[in-house]
């Protein structure tokens, strides 16, 4: 039996990187009135903060590795795990809004317009099932499927 191993991360689109550069232009100007080095920095601290915020936002992995499903910081059991529902866009955006249950586990970024919906079994557990917003949910739901059979 061959375990599937799946990872992605949610890496930010390009143009979020416009952002950080805005950011920096925007704290330049600010700073313009008092000088030209405080220009300077003002387009370095800015930028730098900004590509670091965008950077963060865009670190969350998503994994299957020895029996467990790792969502950003959260590390769950397989075996506490039942039904993979794979999500379209359409479904993936319900699932996010109106259909959302707010004790759910969400790893969610919106510049990812599809999902995986997994029930979590565990009745010590109070989650009623985990969004996890994928790139390739067909995928993480065979890794979840092989790693349970």
């Amino acid at each position: 039996m061959t375990v599937m191993s799946y990872e992605e991360r949610l890496t930010a689109p390009r143009s979020w990187w416009g952002l950080a550069v805005g950011a920096g232009v925007s704290l330049a100007l600010i700073l313009l009135p008092l000088g030209p080095l405080a220009l300077l920095a003002g387009l370095v601290v800015g930028t730098a903060a900004g590509a670091a915020l965008v950077s963060a936002y865009g670190s969350p992995r998503l994994r299957v590795v020895a029996g467990s499903l790792v969502a950003g910081d959260a590390k769950i059991p397989v075996a506490a795990l039942g039904e993979a529902t794979v999500l379209d866009r359409d479904e993936a955006l319900a699932w996010r809004s109106h259909k959302a249950d707010p004790r759910a586990f969400m790893l969610l970024r919106a510049y990812v317009p599809t999902a995986l919906k997994v029930e979590v079994t565990d009745p010590e557990d109070p989650t009623p099932y985990l969004y996890l917003s994928t790139r390739s949910p067909e995928r993480l739901a065979a890794a979840l499927r092989d790693v349970r059979a």
